[in-house]
């Protein structure tokens, strides 16, 4: 379920919707990757309405920071994209990112439906069996979840802030380990 304030893919592009701790790091990499055409920070899995950034950040609204990914299945398939994200964060450590600890930085995969369900939980077992981690997988496979857009200061955050602290030390390093394993999907702005 899409938040109505946020427009309908076209016709032939598709949603997903990925939690993988702070949203800053995780648009940044999506951003980059062919076939998406639209990233977008925001919250989903909570109960309340509209949350804010602060609110959120409280852990009290049940919320995840997410991104919204809209993409052409015929240039990347959902598949393809949660291998990237399996690989992007470390889906191992239970509401938490390095120092970023909270429910609102779980490891989440909120599915639209059975076949995206199945999809993710093929994927999530995939990765387990090839042992890229050496801890147990505990990434959620969630339903449908209403997605509420961030702040519009938070849109493309790694782009506008690359000098921030928390982008230097955070962001840039996962932006530079996805452009290396994955430079074979990248957008042509991404390697220049």
């Amino acid at each position: 379920m899409d938040d109505v304030r946020t427009p309908n893919p076209a016709p032939q592009e598709k949603v997903a919707l990925l939690g993988g701790g702070c949203f800053w790091c995780v648009e940044a990499i999506y951003r980059d990757l062919r076939g998406v055409t639209k990233v977008q920070s925001g919250y989903a899995g909570g109960h309340t309405s509209n949350p804010s950034y602060r609110e959120v950040c409280t852990g009290s609204t049940g919320h995840a920071e997410v991104v919204q990914v809209t993409y052409n299945p015929e240039q990347v398939s959902y598949a393809d994209l949660l291998r990237i994200f399996f690989v992007i964060h470390d889906p191992t450590t239970l509401n938490r990112q390095g120092n970023d600890i909270g429910t609102q930085y779980r490891s989440v995969i909120f599915t639209g439906d059975d076949d995206e369900r199945a999809t993710a939980q093929a994927v999530r077992d995939e990765i387990a069996a090839e042992g890229i981690w050496a801890n147990p997988i505990v990434t959620e496979i969630a339903g449908p979840a209403v997605f509420w857009p961030a702040e519009e200061e938070h849109d493309d955050y790694f782009a506008r802030n690359p000098y921030s602290g928390y982008c230097q030390a955070v962001v840039a390093p996962k932006v530079v380990k996805f452009r290396k394993a994955f430079a074979d999907r990248l957008k042509e702005t991404a390697r220049a």
